[in-house]
């Protein structure tokens, strides 16, 4: 085994890896002579800062992994990877225990103005009587995502004795409940919460999650912690709320551009703690990282099942030339599902119907979980962990299969129960190759799972079209395809668009003011 380590891992790691091969390190390496050198390596690990995009990929001719020393892995061009049958691991949970203290830390020291009392004392000033903390204790903290971060939060908050609240719209509040915390929609945690702290992963959804209009529906005087992703926070907004007074204080751990300029107004302002995404940055952590990726890349060398493997489960070879090509679409079809529905998942079910019932569809199935998953955790949803990942979150998954099937050779159901409704979304492939959505909650349509799809239900009405396509040409978006499809209800009808970029989350609201219009539900197919 030759494996190449691009960045600095950790001795414990790389003791394990040099036991079972040769093992080249590197504490800096560019993209073009990575790409010179990959050739040579059976396995690469690398950090956050070193770019695997398809050019290095094609190049390590022999390379059969690439292990990520810790969670985020957007550096790496996975589509690629699987084309090129490389797996890619990571080390999902080596960090949560640093996160989850790490924001304690950051709530305790914007809470008691820790850094501006060691500045103060620092510079000889003594200053015990312009420094004023507040307490924890019977506070409320309002926690937007919870997974395994957010609700190792809100375990060790309680032992403050402060009264939980999360938003998180794809647990039950049963569930919620039996974790420690009063689930709630986000209008009511932010007028509620005097401290509220950020564990969602960015997507085009997330982005700007906290802007002028959240700052303004807040509590006065709320603090803001964010140790998740940058770009959670409008910061020209929280700017304001933090000069009016409307936001009494955030720490920051992530930031929209980084690292920070000299002259960021956050870095002259005593009510705000900024850091340089330290949050996973402990001795543990990166002993913990380092091993498990290390673990990870050598039972993928021998060929052994990976838990952390991102993009390639164990399964026969001819299981997966069979259901390859379904592989993309399902997820796709989980990720509209969950975006046209809302509340708590309480389960999923997966149908087979015509000849794809015949073979072994359980990756298609954790296919399915993924979609459903990855755009609602901070945390990485991979065909590994996703029966854990969803099991944990309190949802049971069901498969169907039977050989009979209607108008289609094969197809594909997948139906999403919540704790407020269903969405039921079908799909099949044209010419084996060509994945296509062919039915949405009971609509005959035929979408293509590319870019940008808007979902807008209407009064079944006259000049309903034109309405839409005008707003939408008024904001220079453009339709690169649009469809009607019937509903039970034979007053509503569903238009289906396709468009070429967000709308954004004005023209979104422009849409929905619309006489007719019931609604907008945006949906990116990655």
């Amino acid at each position: 085994m030759k494996i190449l380590v691009s960045a600095k891992v950790a001795p414990a790691g790389l003791a394990l890896l040099r036991e079972a091969g040769t093992v080249d390190t590197y504490s800096h390496i560019g993209r073009d002579e990575l790409k010179n050198a990959i050739g040579a390596y059976d396995a690469l690990i690398v950090r956050g800062d070193t770019v695997v995009d398809e050019e290095v990929v094609a190049a390590g001719v022999n390379l059969k992994v690439i292990g990520r020393a810790g969670l985020e892995v957007d550096q790496i061009d996975i589509p690629a990877a699987t084309r090129h049958g490389v797996m890619v691991l990571n080390a999902p949970q080596g960090a949560s225990a640093s996160h989850i203290e790490y924001t304690i830390g950051m709530l305790l020291a914007l809470s008691r103005q820790i850094p501006l009392a060691y500045a103060a004392a620092r510079a000889g000033n003594w200053e015990r009587e312009s420094i004023l903390g507040t307490e924890l204790r019977e506070k409320t903290l309002g926690i937007i995502g919870f997974g395994r971060v957010g609700a190792g939060l809100a375990e060790r908050a309680s032992s403050f004795h402060m009264k939980i609240l999360a938003h998180d719209p794809f647990i039950s509040k049963a569930r919620g409940r039996e974790m420690g915390a009063e689930l709630t929609d986000l209008p009511s945690l932010f007028a509620q919460s005097d401290y509220i702290s950020l564990h969602i992963p960015l997507s085009e959804d997330s982005r700007h999650l906290l802007g002028a209009e959240a700052f303004g529906r807040m509590k006065p005087g709320v603090r803001v912690i964010n140790c998740a992703r940058g770009g959670l926070i409008d910061e020209t907004a929280l700017l304001a709320a933090l000069q009016s007074g409307r936001v009494a204080g955030a720490a920051l751990d992530g930031f929209e551009e980084e690292p920070l300029k000299a002259d960021h107004p956050f870095l002259n302002m005593k009510q705000v703690i900024c850091t340089p995404r330290l949050a996973a940055r402990t001795l543990e952590a990166e002993n913990e990282v380092a091993v498990v990726v290390a673990r990870g890349v050598l039972a993928a060398l021998r060929a052994e099942p990976v838990a952390t493997s991102l993009n390639i489960p164990p399964v026969s070879r001819s299981v997966m030339e069979t259901i390859r090509p379904y592989l993309i679409l399902v997820e796709k079809m989980g990720a509209l599902a969950v975006h046209l529905t809302g509340g708590g998942i309480k389960s999923v079910e997966v149908s087979y119907n015509g000849e794809i019932s015949a073979v072994d569809t359980k990756m298609l199935t954790l296919g399915v979980l993924k979609g459903i998953l990855n755009p609602i955790l901070q945390e990485d949803v991979n065909f590994v962990n996703a029966p854990e990942v969803a099991k944990a979150r309190g949802i049971t998954v069901t498969e169907f299969k039977s050989p009979d099937t209607e108008n289609f050779v094969d197809l594909i159901t997948v139906k999403i129960k919540t704790d407020e409704a269903a969405c039921e979304v079908a799909g099949t492939l044209f010419g084996r190759a060509l994945g296509r959505i062919v039915r949405i909650n009971g609509c005959r349509v035929d979408v293509e799972p590319q870019g940008w799809l808007l979902w807008i239900p209407h009064d079944n009405m006259p000049g309903m079209v034109g309405k839409v396509g005008l707003a939408l040409g008024e904001k220079g978006i453009n339709i690169n395809s649009m469809q009607l499809a019937a509903t039970e209800d034979k007053s509503v009808s569903v238009m289906i668009l396709s468009i070429g970029q967000d709308v954004g989350k004005e023209v979104a609201r422009a849409l929905v003011a619309l006489d007719g219009v019931h609604g907008v539900k945006k949906v990116v197919f990655n």
